[in-house]
């Protein structure tokens, strides 16, 4: 019996991989064509006759297989009681998210890792847990687990953040990343290339897969946004936006950026009120949805007469009493609004502090030189945020007057960049935010060529390095060393490779001196700092030396970096095409006038 069935035609080649040779990761020679670097070099088998179905499978193994290989290192708060680290913090709200009610969640112990993050991770927290207790109910035992440290529980925690990780943030950056490709022109190869350097950035695998935490599941949202913006869905942009912000608050530092942009696309020839209303109306429908199990399960505690506080608690009621109305305690409303005004102040820790513990951004380089303490704590408050808003103003204006999807990107680095450098209650885990925006333009026209993989590559270089006191602390070196070496190999960067900045590759593509004399300059005292860490010890009366020359380092480091995102976010609106345009007229005409 002959088949019916017909075999796909093989690929013969894909479409040329850019219009400018200088923004390829293909070497173009006079003869034949050879990749620029390591990670194209890889790939380079499957550019001809290799289905991208599958290379994809064969790349998410890969770099799953070194996320879990990340794991078998330790982990923040391993072996130090009491309060162990944020391995502990995660395992905990596991434990009171599955057998507390919910009017209890944001009250219970608060002195001991008390839930600070919004619902999705509450409720996130409750489905591990309920899976975790089928395994092993002592994992999650109410008080009576804290601080266990069993190789199972490590195994299963390990898991659920892999596997998180492949359910929102993987599927997430995979579609973006083609999108922004078929943009931009750019053929599946390269595409898959741009992916494979996504995934492997070093900064995201220590934080998520050594250090242990789950913000991937929270990027994975905002690539959703922004891939959903792509594709002119906004009100499914405003959705999973909100997925974010209600995961971790972290992702208000792409709030700025977003908001001008719906604006501005509500805007464009003459405002739009019905698409306005659309989108107002699905945001605060999506924020009512991820709030309400909280808050209909607090109604429930009420009508089972189930309290907020434990017998040994007090009822305070931060965010209600600095209000001028008096709330009737024993009123059916009272419950839900309980739980909201307990839920904001315990995800806005406005009293920790101007930042947390030593972190590259503006106040804390300014506290070594002079003690910021000494000004009243609301005074700091007010002033971070004038400043950060003053930071974030160039790149909100031009997003909402030149709303184009594509220049998101840009937009979101710039304004998490402000917003890292200058606002309130900073922590060096923060540095993902504007990391991540500016890693998935490899995937844009030209990420993969000579200018951006220079400037995106440094950037990740210096934010892996300034995490380096952190995973010390954890005793992370090693998967440090491994992970960031290994991304500047495959991307051709300082420190194993030096053809981005000489030889053929720096000629050809055009990097200006400047960029030269200043990547190869922080390089240089990155690795000039890592030999004297690790073998001249701090005097003795600062013991935090090398410390603070990171910090300080670090921040002239982004404050480049963020110069450099809202020039580009500008240089692309185009916002100055009358400015150059007017300058080559009058270049033209000197140059005439001379002949």
């Amino acid at each position: 019996m002959v088949s019916s069935h017909k075999p796909r035609k093989r690929r013969k080649d894909d479409t040329p991989p850019s219009r400018d040779p200088k923004a390829s990761a293909i070497q173009s020679k006079p003869s034949t064509a050879s990749p620029r670097f390591p990670l194209a070099s890889f790939l380079w088998p499957a550019k001809k006759s290799t289905s991208q179905w599958v290379i994809l499978p064969l790349v998410l193994m890969a770099v799953g297989l070194f996320r879990w290989a990340t794991g078998f290192w330790g982990y923040s708060g391993f072996n130090t009681p009491p309060m162990h680290g944020d391995f502990e913090a995660q395992r905990h709200w596991m434990e009171i998210t599955t057998h507390l009610p919910f009017s209890q969640w944001y009250f219970y112990d608060l002195q001991y890792w008390g839930l600070d993050y919004p619902p999705l991770t509450a409720y996130h927290s409750w489905l591990l847990g309920r899976i975790g207790s089928i395994i092993d109910p002592s994992w999650f035992a109410l008080s009576t687990s804290r601080g266990i440290e069993s190789q199972l529980l490590k195994v299963y925690m390990r898991a659920s953040v892999l596997v998180s990780e492949y359910l929102v943030f993987i599927p997430a950056a995979i579609i973006l990343n083609r999108k922004l490709g078929r943009i931009r022109g750019l053929n599946s190869w390269e595409s898959s290339v741009a992916l494979v350097a996504i995934l492997m950035q070093p900064a995201t695998i220590l934080i998520d897969h050594a250090h242990f935490q789950y913000n991937t599941v929270m990027l994975g949202f905002t690539l959703a946004s922004i891939s959903s913006m792509l594709a002119g869905r906004a009100l499914w942009g405003c959705v999973f936006f909100v997925a974010a912000l209600c995961y971790k608050q972290m992702a208000l530092y792409y709030a700025p950026a977003m908001f001008a942009y719906l604006v501005g696309i509500c805007a464009v020839q003459g405002f739009n009120t019905s698409r306005f209303l659309a989108i107002a109306v699905v945001t605060i429908v999506s924020f009512a949805i991820c709030f309400a199990p909280l808050l209909l399960g607090s109604f429930y505690d009420q009508y089972r007469g189930i309290s907020a506080f434990t017998a040994k608690e007090s009822p305070l009621l931060p965010l209600l009493t600095g209000l001028p109305v008096r709330f009737n305690e024993q009123s059916w409303y009272f419950p839900p609004l309980l739980q909201l005004a307990q839920s904001v102040h315990r995800i806005f820790p406005f009293a920790r502090g101007l930042f947390e513990d030593k972190v590259a951004n503006m106040w804390c380089a300014i506290h070594t030189a002079h003690k910021l303490t000494q000004y009243p704590l609301g005074q700091m408050q007010r002033i971070s945020t004038v400043v950060t808003l003053i930071s974030i103003l160039p790149s909100t204006m031009t997003i909402s007057l030149f709303p184009r999807a594509e220049l998101l990107p840009w937009a979101l680095a710039s304004t998490a960049w402000g917003f890292f450098l200058c606002s309130f209650q900073v922590h060096e885990k923060s540095v993902l935010l504007p990391l991540l925006p500016m890693t998935i333009l490899f995937g844009s026209d030209g990420g993969l060529g000579t200018e951006k993989r220079a400037w995106i590559g440094w950037a990740n270089m210096i934010g892996v390095w300034t995490l380096f006191p952190l995973l010390k602390r954890d005793e992370l070196r090693m998967p440090y060393g491994v992970l960031t070496l290994l991304w500047s190999y495959l991307l051709g960067l300082p420190p194993t490779s030096l053809s981005l900045y000489f030889g053929r590759q720096s000629s050809n593509a055009g990097l200006h001196s400047l960029t030269k004399i200043v990547h190869l300059g922080f390089y240089a005292v990155m690795i000039a700092w890592h030999i004297g860490e690790a073998f001249v010890p701090p005097p003795e009366g600062k013991p935090d030396l090398w410390v603070v020359l990171n910090v300080l380092i670090g921040f002239a480091g982004f404050g480049v970096c963020f110069i450099w995102c809202n020039w580009q976010l500008i240089i692309r609106s185009g916002m100055m095409e009358d400015y150059f345009s007017d300058r080559r007229r009058m270049e033209a005409a000197q140059k005439n006038k001379r002949q």
